[in-house]
């Protein structure tokens, strides 16, 4: 559980070696963006609402979750090869 209210534009939460992720106890929808070992997106899921039992990703190594929206306003999509860079 992420004890926050909302994560804000340009954030995200990388969650590592797990290809599921559950929504109980989340207080605000995401996306979710599941990435093989390379970092290659194999799904995404737009605006998963709060209390969702579970999804996940055959093949998915991490799951990025970000604010909702940002899957739809940057057009990320399968095959796409994420850069995660730590905030500084």
């Amino acid at each position: 559980m992420i004890p926050r209210s909302r994560l804000d534009d340009g954030e995200g939460l990388l969650i590592t070696k797990t290809s599921l992720i559950t929504m109980w106890f989340m207080r605000f929808p995401i996306d979710a963006v599941f990435v093989d070992r390379a970092r290659r997106v194999v799904r995404t899921a737009e605006r998963l609402a709060p209390w969702t039992f579970s999804i996940g990703a055959r093949g998915a190594q991490d799951v990025l979750e970000l604010p909702a929206g940002t899957v739809a306003r940057t057009g990320t999509q399968a095959g796409d090869e994420l850069v995660i860079e730590a905030l500084s």
